[in-house]
């Protein structure tokens, strides 16, 4: 309710301040000159200017005329005669205030001071027709809300006046116009003081759009406390704690704890509702002393494992190891944590003071000589060349004061030692190794590193090897095919190989089909698996229509054999004897060029066709012969065309067969002398 009711208020505040304003407009008269006493109309005052001011502040006008004062007027007593400074009296306080209640300050305004004389004490009332005005001034400036004062000067005449003025907000006003209303609070509407420019400015402790919102204690959980107060953490109900982040258990768990209120969650070693039955005597009681380990045997009873040193159902008294005593010949039994210590009387060594002190007179050195110490209580041997221990027992060892390193093995001979070293070391001790990298045996510029009894070589880019002295260049095995041209890679990259056209691939191996380029120029593998089925059932269609084209020759060849098998065979015995003999002459000229008239009647020219033997070069004419000769027989005549110095008798026949009309054939024959020359036959 309290928030609804701030809110209403801001509401209504702001609502006012956008029209209403308060300010005041303030005009200090610093001194006012009228060295002759005149008036306005040239008159002089009798017997001097009694002088008060008129003071009218209206809006903003291009050219000041009186009229109504918008924004304020004031009238002063009589300040002084002719020339004087404006001082302040009881009737009279600086600087001229002329509040704007109702108007937010326009940023100009037009300021008009008329200075009059007064004959007597008193300001005249009615200046209307009055002629008793001394000076006129008018004028109109812009002005910003502000504590500074504007100083100006204005002279009409004879006269001069000198005045200040400002503009200032009233108390709880702010911004340019004055229209800006804050007021500090501290109350249960908010709690706040207002900045310079008119801004809440909230309290120490206090947030919020009207600081009515307290801050809680840092670290207070928002979800389980809140607060009334800057500072407060005040818990809900089932929380506890500074900052309310601890649960409140069951008000009878026992040995539990919660992570949500009234919650009962048992801690080891306890059980039940509340938690309050034992399950662990160990745990909750630590019966065994001084660092024994404690078991839990069940029943709420236990066993403790002690320490050494000591004893009891609870591991509570330390064992007493002296109690025996066990120092002898009369030492004196120190206890300790862990057992005992015999501190041994003069003449007596030993765990328990068991064993008598040696003296020389026990002559204890096996060599050399004793020599009494501590009062004849102690000895020490001087030993002899060649022995060494405290009782001079142990015989010298040439190599003890020679030792070998890095492996090396001591060798004695007669008088003289040295060390035998491993391989990859030298030195009287074998302490030097070795730099097989002395002899730079790795090429080509390569790193050598030194091992023992070994080096390795870091070869650069381009040799490899133990010595780094084998080339890498992939280009050497020519691994480019079709042509192509090897380019050795870069900073250890692989040879590449630059293709011709009609091949592709990582080493030219390709074949690239003469196929119209792709508008892509990146084949997809998908599009080459395309092409290659297009051409592979081209291929096939081509092939097929081949083994079409030889099969149909083959057929057509053998047919047209057994036709003419058949043609020889169907002769009868008239055309058998029209046959020409081979005994006639025959022409081997196949260059020579022949004519052949045939003459068929009219009516069965249709039927017959024209032949041209294929083994001779002739020329073939027909003629038809007259109606008249009135047999179905048809007359065939050749004639011999060649120069008469070239004529000899023909040695080629063409013969005839002349078939009834009604026969189905009709056969011209070619006869040859020689016994392997054909004889070819032609249906007609």
């Amino acid at each position: 309710m309290a928030t609804w009711f701030t809110f209403i208020i801001a509401i209504n505040i702001t609502f006012f301040t956008q029209v209403l304003g308060s300010g005041v407009f303030e005009l200090d008269l610093h001194h006012f000159q009228n060295n002759r006493g005149l008036l306005a109309n040239g008159v002089a005052c009798s017997p001097t200017c009694m002088t008060f001011f008129r003071v009218c502040l209206k809006n903003y006008q291009t050219v000041v005329s009186p009229g109504d004062c918008y924004f304020g007027s004031f009238e002063t007593s009589v300040l002084g005669v002719n020339t004087f400074s404006v001082m302040e009296d009881g009737l009279f306080t600086k600087p001229i205030r002329l509040p704007l209640t109702h108007f937010a300050w326009p940023g100009s305004f037009s300021l008009i001071i008329e200075a009059w004389h007064s004959p007597s004490a008193d300001p005249i009332e009615d200046t209307n027709t009055s002629p008793l005005l001394i000076s006129y001034f008018a004028i109109q400036r812009k002005l910003d809300v502000g504590e500074e004062w504007t100083l100006d000067v204005q002279s009409v005449g004879q006269t001069e006046l000198r005045y200040s003025y400002r503009f200032i907000c009233n108390d709880k006003y702010y911004g340019d116009s004055c229209s800006k209303i804050c007021a500090p609070r501290d109350d249960r509407f908010g709690h706040y003081t207002c900045s310079t420019n008119g801004q809440i400015s909230c309290l120490l402790g206090w947030k919020g759009k009207y600081c009515e919102e307290p801050i809680c204690l840092d670290g207070c959980s928002k979800r389980n406390g809140n607060c009334s107060r800057p500072g407060e953490c005040v818990c809900r109900e089932g929380w506890q704690g500074t900052f309310c982040n601890e649960c409140k258990r069951h008000p009878f768990c026992k040995h539990g704890t919660c992570q949500q209120p009234w919650q009962c969650t048992c801690q080891e070693g306890w059980g039940g509702l509340l938690c309050d039955q034992d399950l662990n005597y160990c745990t909750h009681h630590k019966p065994c002393r001084n660092g024994a380990t404690c078991m839990n045997t069940g029943q709420g009873s236990y066993t403790c494992t002690c320490r050494p040193g000591f004893t009891g159902d609870s591991c509570e008294r330390e064992v007493k190891e002296c109690d025996s005593q066990p120092c002898q010949n009369g030492g004196q039994c120190l206890d300790l944590e862990n057992g005992y210590r015999c501190a041994c009387p003069r003449g007596f060594e030993g765990a328990q003071c068991e064993h008598r002190t040696l003296t020389c007179a026990d002559s204890p050195c096996f060599h050399g000589k004793c020599k009494e110490k501590d009062n004849g209580q102690s000895y020490t041997c001087e030993c002899p060349a060649g022995f060494t221990g405290l009782n001079c027992e142990k015989k010298v060892d040439k190599c003890t004061s020679l030792p070998c390193t890095n492996g090396g093995r001591c060798v004695i001979h007669g008088s003289t030692r040295w060390c035998n070293c491993l391989s990859g070391f030298k030195g009287l001790q074998c302490q030097i190794n070795i730099d097989e990298c002395a002899a730079n045996p790795c090429a080509n510029g390569a790193t050598c590193l030194d091992r023992i009894n070994d080096y390795s070589c870091v070869c650069p880019v381009g040799y490899t090897g133990r010595k780094c002295d084998k080339s890498t260049d992939g280009c050497a095995s020519k691994p480019c095919q079709n042509g192509g041209t090897c380019t050795e890679g870069v900073k250890g990259q692989p040879a590449a190989c630059t293709c011709p056209v009609q091949f592709s691939g990582p080493r030219c191996q390709h074949d690239v089909p003469l196929l119209a380029p792709s508008p892509s120029p990146v084949r997809e593998p998908h599009d080459k698996l395309h092409w290659a089925a297009v051409c592979l059932g081209v291929g096939l269609v081509v092939l097929l229509v081949l083994v079409s084209m030889v099969a149909f020759i083959l057929r057509h060849v053998q047919r047209q054999r057994k036709s003419d098998s058949k043609t020889m065979n169907n002769l009868s015995a008239f055309q058998k004897e029209n046959l020409i003999s081979h005994l006639q002459p025959k022409n081997t000229n196949k260059k020579v060029d022949l004519d052949l008239e045939v003459v068929y009647p009219k009516e069965t020219s249709q039927n017959h066709k024209k032949y041209v033997n294929y083994h001779l070069d002739c020329k073939i004419s027909k003629e038809y012969k007259d109606g008249s000769s009135g047999g179905e027989n048809y007359e065939y005549t050749i004639e011999e065309k060649m120069p008469s110095s070239r004529k000899y008798k023909p040695e080629c026949r063409i013969s005839t067969i002349c078939s009834p009309r009604d026969s189905m054939y009709q056969s011209v024959f070619v006869i040859a002398e020689e016994k392997n020359e054909c004889v070819i036959a032609t249906e007609v």
